[in-house]
């Protein structure tokens, strides 16, 4: 098991809020996302993707990415996707070992909790409604809740408001991918990285960690240590 594979420099600040990424970093809903991915894909007479590749390549909102892979048709591939992804997404659904354990943890110390995510914000509220996990959230941010999605700050800044906390050093912000990380960095926000895998060497050289942590329980270990 890794620790920290980051060192935490001195400065590094107790955070009054911690924002999380969903996918990934606090739930696997990566099966529910293939699957509507490649119905999607096989919609319009592409390739379907191996899970791997999804992992890979699932990064942006879908109206940052769509128009790539399906052009001036995105907006009707997002439909399909949509329609699939809703009749299947709470059957697999599964938080990450030690998420429910740290979110109370880090609430009952009086942190504030948002999440952060480029799923669409009524499909992530209802997932965390059905974990039962709103009530650990000031706010739920997803994909179109804002202005612009991740790698934006419109997101994390809306995922604080009402919080009475800026970003700035004593803010974290929690994920698995570079876009997390970036996102973490254009909202002024320390970035930490949350996966079992280190970081590997120049994955993330234009935005690093400042913490890696292996998984959630890790991460409560971090934040009671300081």
């Amino acid at each position: 098991m890794t620790t920290v594979c980051v060192p935490r420099p001195p400065a590094l600040r107790r955070p009054r809020a911690i924002v999380f990424d969903w996918d990934n970093t606090l739930i696997d809903s990566w099966h529910a996302i293939q699957d509507a991915q490649n119905h999607t894909l096989t919609a319009f007479g592409l390739e379907p993707w191996t899970l791997e590749e999804t992992r890979q390549r699932v990064r942006g909102s879908m109206r940052d990415s769509y128009p790539q892979l399906f052009g001036e048709r995105w907006r009707e591939a997002g439909e399909v996707f949509y329609r699939r992804f809703a009749e299947r997404h709470m059957q697999t659904l599964q938080p990450l070992p030690g998420a429910e354990v740290m979110l109370r943890m880090l609430a009952d110390s009086g942190v504030y909790l948002a999440v952060c995510s480029n799923k669409k914000g009524s499909y992530l509220r209802k997932e965390a409604e059905h974990l039962g996990w709103l009530r650990y959230f000031g706010r739920v941010v997803g994909a179109f809740d804002a202005p612009r999605d991740k790698p934006a700050a419109d997101p994390v800044l809306m995922a604080l408001d009402g919080s009475m906390i800026a970003p700035g050093d004593d803010v974290w912000f929690a994920g698995d991918a570079d876009i997390d990380l970036q996102c973490a960095v254009n909202a002024g926000c320390i970035p930490v990285l949350v996966r079992e895998d280190p970081p590997q060497p120049g994955e993330f050289d234009a935005h690093p960690p400042v913490v890696h942590v292996d998984g959630c329980m890790m991460l409560s270990k971090v934040f009671g240590s300081m």
